[in-house]
């Protein structure tokens, strides 16, 4: 059978999509990877195991993945290519100070491991001590502020960043925190299954206090979970954390203060750095923290000091020797994301270059892989994405023509980078020393905490950017109202030089369309031109987005996902999945404009149309263990991949006239149910 398949073209011409057992060899398409296709399977039916069957059937996650896709592929050629450069310049013994001294002796102290098991718990021995000194709750301010600077989780953060509703000033933002499992449903659901992760971090908390010779291993695990558990208890769900309206409360510090009278935010700020005067606090969940002053009153003080000590072993396990290494493996590795073994050593070490230098290294990326050509293409097909935008915007039979001029308004001001920074950080008051990792660790912690409170009342710095060059990703920026594409993303399939401009579109052109919509999805909507929180539409227009959002809402929670007892949460991944509904819509009307009303030739017996719907699909290629599954389900704004390679595609005309699918067929959805937005 597997030799038939192999032999199988798919004979399509724009009506219908026929296979036939044995024409010719299977076709060849630039840009798309045919032998990973399933043509014995109706594209009609299941659009996702048409274009990735064969690859879902024939590849295994590696043992040290929680999942496996298109990113992750690339993402393991991204980390091959910065391996060489991390390794060139350990290699090099560069002048202390610079860059390359930096990254090359921040990866040896990793790799370092003699030294590291040689050292155990010691490396954390002075901040121990410091938590252990805490003699009084009203010293708890200045603790948590001095465990923020090292990166320790706290029950809230506290961080500076654009305000939402003045985008050219910083502010001073509080946001819940504090649960060392990945989401709140992790404490509160009663599943079998949630209850065995429960158990199992129990038993987590308990071996890293052991390993830190930390005094009563499992009450204090008790303790901690149980305390933890009243934070989940009060936090907002994340889908309810989505809203940017109802999570911006500007708060005078006075008053602040008054509603959570346990907690002196003076200390606080003035222990975290902050050298501006700071008047105003932006709250997101204001119940949220004035419960948690009541927590701070009615928790035992002894309590709250195990809960900052887990946090620092916890923080820093990864930097220790192996028994805490592998302890934390244990559980965030194995219970929660289902992997079956810990990465190379080099995988580890590579990352933890990356997290704290990963743009010195990014900059010899640039040097060493990528090509000036890619990004003059990528910047001609953002310009004709935005142009059918444009057009789309024109065109919305729903929407009226005073909102219509404020969506153009702020479609035109959107700002674009790629590739790379224009203007790179500056590393300089970061000191890396040979042979102290987690030292190191701590001092890129506080560096990176240090110049974010330095931001205070300085002119926004909108060069900055929130990727590495060699990421694999893309984004939106509501308060820059600016999308960014790194170096890492633009390469095949997302991206490809050899394929033909229907897989381009399609593919980067559908990645390019979906951050353009993350501008203008349910929150997106929400900000000017300028990056501005402000209503902008009118209360018909709202409606009527409101109500097409919703239904889409709907189609994703009505499919079954591999986890019967889970299911996309429509409002959490609402705004993503409007990015991939509109943002496919975008770059097909795209697509068309480009051939300048000529017909697109077929290629290996594919039209220009379904090259572009295929190319779309390749690009989300994704097998996931339950466990990390179960895990995006709950915490991750993001459909799974194989829901995001065809629900959106259900909702747009021209795939129905590509593929031939007509009424009966397991993909038709009627007219009248398909969502439009944008």
């Amino acid at each position: 059978m597997t030799r038939v398949r192999h032999l199988i073209l798919a004979a399509t011409v724009a009506a219908a999509v026929s296979v036939t057992a044995a024409q010719t060899p299977t076709p060849v398409v630039p840009g798309i990877d045919v032998a990973g296709m399933d043509l014995s399977v109706r594209p009609q039916d299941d659009f996702f195991r048409y274009v990735n069957g064969r690859w879902v059937d024939n590849t295994q996650i590696p043992a040290d993945r929680a999942s496996y896709g298109t990113f992750a592929i690339l993402g393991d050629r991204s980390q091959e290519a910065v391996r060489a450069i991390i390794e060139s310049e350990a290699r090099a013994k560069a002048a202390s100070g610079t860059n390359s001294q930096k990254v090359g002796d921040l990866y040896q102290s990793f790799m370092d491991e003699a030294r590291l098991e040689a050292l155990g718990i010691t490396p954390l021995k002075d901040e121990l001590s410091a938590i252990a000194r805490i003699g009084d709750s009203k010293e708890l301010p200045a603790a948590f502020a001095r465990a923020a600077r090292l990166g320790v989780r706290l029950p809230f953060s506290v961080n500076v960043g654009a305000d939402q509703r003045n985008s050219e000033q910083y502010a001073v933002q509080v946001s819940q925190s504090g649960l060392g499992m990945p989401d709140r449903d992790y404490y509160l659901r009663n599943d079998e299954k949630f209850a065995a992760t429960r158990k199992a971090y129990n038993t987590y908390i308990a071996r890293l206090f052991a390993l830190g010779n930390q005094p009563e291993p499992e009450a204090a695990a008790a303790r901690i979970v149980s305390l933890e558990s009243k934070l989940a208890e009060l936090q907002w769900d994340r889908a309810r954390n989505r809203d940017r309206n109802a999570t911006y409360n500007r708060t005078p510090v006075s008053t602040l203060q008054t509603a959570t009278p346990h907690f002196d935010w003076q200390a606080y700020l003035t222990a975290s750095g902050a050298k501006a005067p700071v008047t105003d606090i932006i709250v997101r969940q204001p119940d949220y923290l004035a419960a948690v002053d009541k927590l701070l009153a009615d928790v035992p003080l002894a309590t709250w000091k195990e809960y900052l000590t887990f946090g620092l072993i916890s923080e820093y396990a990864a930097d220790l020797s192996a028994p805490f290494a592998d302890s934390q493996f244990e559980f965030d590795g194995r219970v929660i994301a289902g992997r079956q073994v810990q990465q190379p050593r080099w995988k580890r070490g590579v990352t933890e270059v990356e997290q704290a230098l990963g743009e010195p290294v990014g900059r010899l990326y640039i040097e060493q892989h990528f090509k000036p050509a890619a990004k003059a293409r990528m910047d001609a097909l953002i310009q004709n994405l935005r142009a059918a935008f444009k057009v789309g915007i024109d065109e919305l039979e729903w929407m009226s023509p005073a909102t219509k001029r404020e969506a153009q308004a702020k479609l035109a001001k959107f700002r674009v980078k790629i590739a790379y920074p224009d203007q790179w950080r500056d590393f300089s008051a970061l000191e890396i020393k040979p042979g102290d990792h987690v030292g190191n660790q701590m001092r890129f912690r506080a560096f990176q905490t240090s110049e974010s409170w330095a931001r205070l009342g300085t002119p926004m710095e909108r060069w900055r950017w929130g990727f590495t060059p060699q990421t694999v990703n893309a984004s939106y920026s509501s308060t820059n109202n600016e999308i960014t594409f790194p170096a890492g993303i633009l390469q095949a399939p997302f991206f490809n030089i050899d394929a033909d401009d229907a897989i381009n579109y399609g593919a980067i052109g559908g990645v390019i369309g979906h951050e353009i919509s993350h501008g203008f999805d349910d929150q997106g909507r929400k900000s000017d031109g300028d990056g501005n929180l402000r209503d902008w539409w009118t209360a018909e227009d709202a409606k009527n987005f409101d109500e097409r959002a919703a239904r889409l809402g709907a189609q994703f929670e009505a499919y079954t996902t591999p986890l019967p007892d889970m299911k996309i949460n429509g409002k959490l991944t609402m705004g993503e999945n409007i990015g991939d509904l509109s943002g496919l819509a975008v770059a097909y009307r795209a697509y068309k404009i480009s051939l300048n009303g000529k017909p697109a030739p077929v290629i290996g017996g594919f039209t220009g149309d379904q090259r572009f719907f295929m190319g779309w699909t390749q690009v989300w290629r994704f097998k996931s263990r339950d466990e990390a599954l179960r895990n995006q389900l709950l915490t991750d704004s993001h459909s799974p991949g194989m829901f995001r390679a065809f629900v959106p595609l259900t909702n747009i005309d021209a795939f129905y006239e590509a593929f031939n699918v007509k009424p009966g067929d397991k993909l038709y959805r009627a007219p009248a149910e398909r969502v439009r937005i944008w």
